[in-house]
């Protein structure tokens, strides 16, 4: 991921040092195991904890890797000829037994496990902002819009409960996914055992409070990260409805809400009037990105045999710059809706903008309910009033007043065109959120 999206966490987590500080993470855990068999030594353990905890992997070291690999041509055999270099003679009781993917693979989900935890974070981050704007726009009357057109009252409110809601189930994926990928293999090569114990896999397994991959060939099956990247592109989805939406209530014609416009920012190097909503069209296209790293992950899954390598090199990209894109997108929308800019009264006027026509299925009611008219009849009467309505711009109560077979009372008209009518039972949805 380019330096622009990526957060702070993001960056440290997927750099090559934090990578190798991962792999050796696996290595040691393995070997402690090992030792603890008397299948290595154990002062060797001990003095590699002891000069890795007090000469931790940098920079430097990830260098050190590069210019080992340029001749090797291989990461892990580079890896661990600089540990050598670094930690001294007892680092050749690394790797006992293992093969590359063990550590390369069981490493990535420890990667993966803190980034998730980290966008976890995000998300909830995110979900309460949703909370603190749906509770101080409870009672905010505005205009629900079904294709596009307006349809029926409702309160601005709803529409953060709503996104609450989807949040909820963005992070019930994310946890499940978190667990999924929080597995150990330490198999060998193919996956037999054959030159490491299952139980080294076990005992690390549970030092970690992780499970140990149940079986594998040499590769851990990469239908748990395709779960990781469907979980992250769904939630792409929830931010992305969330954007779009500001975005439209931002336009022109409609200016309901908008994005904070910071002092000294300017939305045009023509145009000095200029708001535009840069943020949400950038968190749009960040969860386009999250889509189609879904579709490389799925098509990692199947591979050759017991192994083939053609999944890594997608990995390398898609997993750090989908976790990277998921963490920025996620802030940035959590500032637009914290900061949000919004207009009550130009809800209001936008609300009452075609005449009443949005209380038209109020009025077809009284009709059917209060009046005996068939469902027909009433639905032919309320609509040609409507459809007059849209073509002069004149009432729906005022049209239907005037219409000869119109039935109901000025009171009736009254209690139809009743705006509190629609925002009724608000209270009552908000208690199923505990607000």
């Amino acid at each position: 991921m380019i330096d622009r999206y990526l957060t702070p966490e993001m960056k440290a987590l997927w750099s090559e040092a934090s990578k190798y500080r991962a792999w050796l993470r696996v290595e040691l855990a393995a070997m402690q195991a090992q030792a603890r068999h008397g299948e290595v030594p154990q002062n060797a353990f001990d003095t590699l904890i002891a000069r890795s905890a007090a000469d931790p992997l940098d920079e430097a070291f990830a260098l050190k890797v590069a210019e080992i690999e340029a001749v090797t041509r291989h990461d892990i055999v580079a890896f661990t000829r600089a540990l050598t270099d670094r930690y001294g003679d007892e680092a050749r009781f690394i790797h006992h037994g293992l093969t590359s993917t063990d550590v390369v693979d069981t490493a990535q989900n420890l990667v993966l496990d803190e980034a998730l935890g980290v966008i976890i974070t995000d998300v909830e981050a995110l979900r309460e902002v949703c909370r603190i704007q749906a509770a101080a726009h409870k009672h905010t009357p505005t205009v629900g819009r079904t294709h596009g057109i307006h349809a029926e009252p409702m309160t601005f409110g709803l529409k953060f409960l709503n996104w609450m809601a989807t949040l909820d189930r963005d992070l019930e994926r994310l946890h499940a996914a978190r667990k999924r990928i929080q597995v150990v293999m330490l198999s060998g090569s193919v996956g037999t055992f054959a030159h490491v114990s299952p139980r080294i896999e076990e005992e690390v397994a549970q030092a970690w409070g992780w499970q140990a991959a149940p079986v594998t060939n040499q590769t851990l099956a990469r239908d748990r990260h395709a779960e990781v990247l469907s979980a992250l592109a769904i939630y792409g989805t929830t931010v992305e409805k969330i954007a779009v939406e500001i975005r439209h209530l931002q336009r022109s014609e409609v200016r309901e809400a908008m994005e904070p416009f910071g002092k000294g920012q300017t939305g045009s190097s023509s145009m000095p009037h200029k708001k535009n909503p840069i943020l949400t069209e950038n968190v749009t296209g960040l969860s386009r990105l999250l889509r189609g790293y879904l579709l490389t992950g799925l098509e990692n899954v199947p591979l050759w045999h017991e192994r083939d390598i053609s999944h890594s090199s997608a990995e390398r990209v898609i997993l750090p710059d989908a976790t990277a894109a998921t963490s920025y997108a996620t802030r940035r929308l959590t500032g637009v809706l914290r900061d949000l800019v919004v207009f009550p009264e130009r809800m209001l006027r936008n609300l009452n903008d075609l005449g009443g026509l949005v209380f038209s299925q109020r009025v077809l009611h009284a009709l059917i309910d209060e009046k005996g008219m068939t469902r027909e009849d009433a639905y032919t009467l309320v609509q040609r009033n409507a459809l007059r309505s849209w073509e002069t711009g004149e009432g729906l109560r005022d049209l239907l007043k005037a219409d000869a077979d119109s039935p109901l009372s000025d009171a009736e008209l009254d209690a139809a065109f009743d705006l509190g009518w629609y925002l009724r039972h608000v209270d009552d949805i908000y208690a199923r959120f505990g607000m």
